[in-house]
């Protein structure tokens, strides 16, 4: 399959919106050869697919191993045994019984003891906002009462036993095999639950690095086994599919397609560049990742995939020639350097990703450590300053393009943009439309939480806004949408955030990590750098299988208890609060890792097997870099004063 002429309705129309980029005969030959088969021409190989199928049927039908038991128990049973628990402790009464000001506070320190929040403080820091966060009913009188009684009533030490106390019973008293009636159905039902996203598991990543069945087809076997094995209902299911990521994917494709149309991605590209004295494909790639790699530590990778991804394929389709009319190794280096580019910068800083700030937060909860902003920063940016040429050189190493020289294609640009002459009304109104879109980005979490906007409005929200805008100035017309959005890499990312979802709210993905550090406690990898080292492998390939924030959310609890366990009250734990969030990023392998991933393979250009290609090498350089970023830096940082270390 030549990656290039993939998704063959995306690169159809790439090619007619830059057929002026190459001359009639180079045109010609390019028709003929997108006449092979792309990804979705292709039909079922029932070769390969019997492999993931057998797989899938294989795990549905073993035993229901004990473990699994054990924590579908935890999530199933756990929150009644805790309400239960804490309802009698505090009002000496049954939940059922309680007032509502009185069921709101058990509801609140079961949630926190969840996070690891044992202290009496972090209850009274709880509000209207978090409640909703944790989908916990409420009003302000309850909220209030609730807050009073324990302010007054219960001591602090008398507050934090209570919560250890009901932390033990849902972790380790709890015990599938005395469980009876309603309470074992339950805790069966969540095993099941957990096995069946662990076979998902199986058959999607296997799906995916064949491409034996076209890979948005993946997406609705996704949900359609969710709802043939009862995790979710019909209606469930459906709402799934609309993930504020998904809108936010669908967004960033269609603008790409209004600055396309409008000639803006010219400008925009020969501006970046026109400085160069060697316009040549390894100093282009540099510069992507120089300048998208420390913006994605302060801003939104998925923003910053969805402005360069217009830049890269302008600058693949202006360099062909009639000598060289195809050159898919270059395509796939632009692309797969705007993905990696924004995967190694969300490290950089706290505002890099919701991983970091999730971890972070556990933190807080769980120990009353705080990392400040600037901290992270002087802990993590080395990180970047490893990866940034590191990745560089890894992308140059394994995509061989035939064209070395960009310089034609800024010529050609030149050109162009000259016969365009001024700025057209529609140019300068894409670019307002897009400018205020990017400013919504940057903001609205900001403006949110400083109460100058009323709700949060979400990434993909004001993606879609921008797309609707361009459609409403007469930029583009719906047909531009219909003929140049890749829609199988909106559905693909859609049956992403489903199987992400599935492994957290199952518990799969905590049973996962809580199996593989079983294994190694007895071999003494429990404590000190094999214990980071087991920690970030454990994450980084969770984090592959689900996005980021939910692998980081899924896996930060049980990472910082054995840090805990390990060394207590010791810098060890922000250490590992950090690692755990750096990993997390690792998501390189994968089209469903990340929103940037899926966001380039929108362009048509690459195969999963490119992400592997790169992926692979870059995982295992990444969890050595910050192995030795732990070692040797850290050490120097305090690290190194951790007893018996």
């Amino acid at each position: 399959m030549n990656p290039s002429i993939k998704s063959g309705d995306a690169r159809t129309d790439h090619d007619l919106a830059s057929s002026h980029a190459v001359d009639a005969p180079v045109t010609r030959k390019s028709a003929i050869r997108k006449k092979k088969a792309s990804g979705y021409d292709k039909y079922v190989d029932w070769k390969l697919f019997i492999i993931p199928v057998v797989l899938l049927f294989g795990i549905l039908i073993m035993p229901t191993p004990y473990s699994m038991k054990d924590v579908g128990t935890e999530y199933k049973v756990g929150p009644k045994a805790v309400t239960n628990f804490l309802a009698k402790a505090l009002f000496n009464q049954e939940t059922p019984y309680l007032e509502q000001w009185q069921l709101l506070t058990v509801q609140i320190m079961d949630q926190n003891m969840r996070m690891g929040a044992l202290g009496k403080d972090r209850f009274l820091k709880r509000d209207a906002k978090w409640l909703r966060q944790n989908k916990i009913a409420s009003d302000k009188v309850n909220l209030a009462q609730a807050m009073a009684w324990v302010s007054d009533n219960v001591p602090d030490e008398r507050f934090r036993g209570l919560m250890k106390s009901a932390l033990d019973l849902r972790r380790d008293n709890l015990k599938y095999e005395t469980l009876t009636g309603d309470d074992k159905a339950a805790a069966d039902t969540g095993a099941w639950h957990i096995q069946v996203a662990i076979a998902m598991g199986a058959f999607v990543v296997f799906c995916f690095l064949t491409e034996c069945i076209p890979l948005p087809a993946v997406s609705f076997c996704t949900g359609l086994l969710l709802v043939f094995t009862g995790v979710v209902t019909r209606s469930e299911v459906a709402q799934l599919y609309w993930d504020d990521a998904v809108w936010f994917i669908m967004g960033s494709l269609m603008f790409a397609a209004a600055f396309v149309k409008t000639g803006v991605d010219k400008r925009v590209c020969l501006a970046m560049f026109k400085k160069l004295a060697v316009p040549n494909v390894k100093m282009i790639s540099m510069i992507f990742f120089l300048i998208i790699s420390p913006l994605a530590a302060v801003i939104s990778d998925h923003a910053l995939a969805a402005m360069f991804l217009p830049i890269a394929m302008l600058l693949y389709q202006n360099s062909l020639t009639q000598e060289i009319p195809e050159d898919p190794e270059l395509g796939k280096m632009l692309m797969i350097s705007i993905a990696m580019a924004c995967n190694i910068g969300g490290p950089g800083a706290p505002s890099g990703g919701a991983r970091n700030v999730i971890l972070m937060t556990y933190l807080s909860d769980m120990f009353g450590m705080d990392i400040g902003y600037f901290q992270w920063i002087t802990y993590c940016a080395p990180f970047l300053v490893v990866m940034i040429p590191a990745t560089w050189l890894l992308v140059n190493w394994q995509f061989k393009p035939r064209i070395h020289s960009l310089a034609p294609a800024m010529d050609q640009l030149r050109k162009e943009i000259d016969k365009m002459g001024g700025w057209s009304r529609n140019q300068i109104s894409a670019l307002i439309i897009f400018v205020i879109m990017v400013f919504g980005w940057f903001t609205e979490k900001t403006f949110y939480e400083m109460g100058i906007l009323p709700i949060r409005l979400g990434l993909g929200v004001l993606a879609m806004a921008g797309a609707v805008a361009y459609l409403m100035a007469g930029i583009v017309n719906w047909r531009d949408y219909q003929e140049k959005v890749d829609w199988g890499v909106v559905w693909l990312y859609a049956g992403a955030i489903i199987f992400g979802r599935t492994l957290d709210g199952t518990g799969a993905a905590y049973w996962l990590a809580r199996s593989v550090m079983d294994l190694l406690a007895p071999l003494g990898m429990n404590s000190g750098l094999p214990l980071l080292a087991i920690s970030n492998g454990i994450t980084a390939v969770v984090t592959n299988l689900m996005a980021d924030g939910p692998a980081a959310a899924a896996v930060g609890p049980i990472t910082l208890n054995m840090a805990g366990l390990a060394h207590p009250g010791t810098a060890y734990l922000p250490f590992m609060a950090m690692s755990t969030a750096i990993a997390s990023s690792f998501a390189y392998c994968l089209i469903i890792g990340t929103p940037p991933n899926a966001i380039v393979y929108a362009s048509g250009y690459l195969e999963p097997k490119d992400f592997l290609r790169v992926g692979i090498p870059l995982w295992f350089l990444a969890n050595i870099v910050l192995l030795l970023l732990t070692a040797v830096y850290w050490v120097v940082r305090g690290f190194g004063a951790l007893p018996n270390f």
